[in-house]
């Protein structure tokens, strides 16, 4: 944990010779209910980052999951549901609701009642993901890392390789 960070959040690096990870997630399973990395909050992160490491170092973790809150949100009590980004669709498919798009976090969401509960879903789509995509670019990371490569995603790996020159590492 990174006390002295002047960013309020939790903190995972993987530091080792090579490079550092960087994973941070802000929408979590006990914490109310928003996007799981909203980029100005990332972009924060990677400012400050790269005031510590060099960018050639840094591989930027992108999130490959969302969440489904229960509403209201009480917090201590209220716990949301991991959610693969497929898996948010089609909730949102069955339950016949409208997707939106926060222009400021950069990620979609929408609501939905299901059994007399409302919910409210964050999670990552082609969009959210090119939001990650230019941060990689503009710092100059020479790689991303994933959370969660268990949920189908296809239109993220798409992107990659539209986006970037894929190769081995050396």
């Amino acid at each position: 944990m990174c006390r002295s960070n002047p960013i309020h959040s939790i903190w995972y690096w993987k530091i080792n010779l090579f490079s550092t990870h960087l994973y941070h997630e802000w929408g979590y399973t006990y914490g109310p209910p928003m996007a799981v990395a909203p980029i100005p909050s990332v972009r924060r992160v990677l400012e400050y980052a790269v005031t510590e490491i060099p960018p050639e170092k840094i591989s930027m973790g992108i999130p490959n999951y969302g969440y489904d809150w229960p509403l209201p949100f009480v917090r201590g009590e209220t716990a949301a549901v991991s959610i693969g980004n497929q898996e948010a669709v089609a909730i949102a498919a069955a339950n016949n609701t409208v997707i939106q798009y926060d222009e400021v976090s950069q990620a979609p969401f929408f609501e939905y009642e299901a059994q007399g509960i409302s919910h409210i879903v964050w999670f990552e789509d082609a969009r959210s993901i090119l939001a990650k995509f230019q941060l990689v670019k503009e710092f100059g990371f020479p790689r991303v890392d994933y959370w969660q490569l268990m949920r189908p995603f296809r239109q993220n790996w798409l992107l990659l390789c539209t986006e970037f020159s894929l190769s081995n590492p050396a």
